[in-house]
């Protein structure tokens, strides 16, 4: 599923769309327009157009474009990806895999597409259609980029009674988390993720920070957040990697959650 590492790698490879016009959008499924959008008002937005930034914040790509005839800039592409999206530029997805996903590469799961006058294509293939495509998004109701959230902004995103787990994927508090990566965040950083969030000590709460951080960093490298260490365990009858012991599974925040029973000890809840 598109998380932060797969986001990423849609935004790199969205670079090799900017400054290029566009001729055409094709938005035929009209449930893929969120908002008030309506096929006809974003071909209007975008058509004469050149897309001149890829940005992230967390899981939502914006795609900058240009202001035509004004100096100011022109509106800004949102796209959400949901639990199966793929962004598409030229033919070149950006990650192989995603999991829970068709990996057929059919016509049929394409929701949106721009053409540019080169002959190119920036495609959204999603076999869900869980995911959406929207204009000026609300930027300033996401929180802070998990790949870029200070120290501050981050232990303000952990002042909560909720489940820690639930916090770090609440993307109002912190942008860019999902399942797998709470999974492989909290099971490196060695915390219990159904431990309130405010329970957390000071030192728990920087080894936390630094551990979201190394963790991004790493899964990007690797190519998307199922590469992670605790991955292939995360099945009945799994065994924690580090230590051996038989992993716990329950639900949090309304996700299948795995930890290790032994160096995540749930020894922080609050009375």
């Amino acid at each position: 599923m598109p998380e932060l590492p797969e986001v990423e790698a849609y935004r790199c490879l969205a670079v090799g769309a900017l400054q290029r016009p566009i001729v055409s959008v094709t938005a035929d499924d009209a449930w893929y327009l969120k908002g008030s959008l309506v096929a006809a008002g974003v071909v209007r937005a975008l058509v004469g157009r050149c897309f001149v930034g890829a940005r992230r914040i967390g899981k939502l790509l914006l795609l900058d474009t240009d202001g035509t005839d004004s100096a100011e800039g022109g509106p800004t592409l949102g796209l959400r990806f949901g639990m199966t999206g793929r962004l598409v530029v030229d033919g070149a997805a950006g990650v192989d895999r995603l999991l829970y996903s068709s990996a057929r590469e059919s016509p049929r799961f394409d929701r949106f597409a721009v053409a540019f006058v080169d002959g190119g294509s920036l495609v959204m293939r999603d076999p869900r259609r869980l995911g959406g495509v929207s204009l000026d998004p609300e930027e300033e109701a996401l929180g802070p980029d998990a790949l870029e959230v200070t120290p501050a902004r981050f232990r303000a995103a952990l002042a909560s009674a909720a489940p820690l787990k639930a916090c770090l994927m609440d993307q109002r508090r912190l942008a860019g988390v999902g399942n797998l990566l709470a999974d492989e965040i909290l099971w490196r950083a060695g915390l219990n993720p159904a431990r309130p969030a405010l329970s957390l000590t000071p030192a728990e709460v920087r080894r936390l920070h630094r551990h979201l951080r190394t963790t991004m960093v790493d899964l990007i490298a690797r190519g998307g957040s199922h590469t992670g260490d605790l991955m292939a365990e995360r099945v009945p009858g799994g065994h924690c990697p580090r230590d051996a012991t038989a992993l716990c599974r329950t639900r949090i925040g309304g996700r299948t959650t795995w930890w290790c029973p032994t160096h995540q000890p749930n020894d922080g809840e609050l009375p």
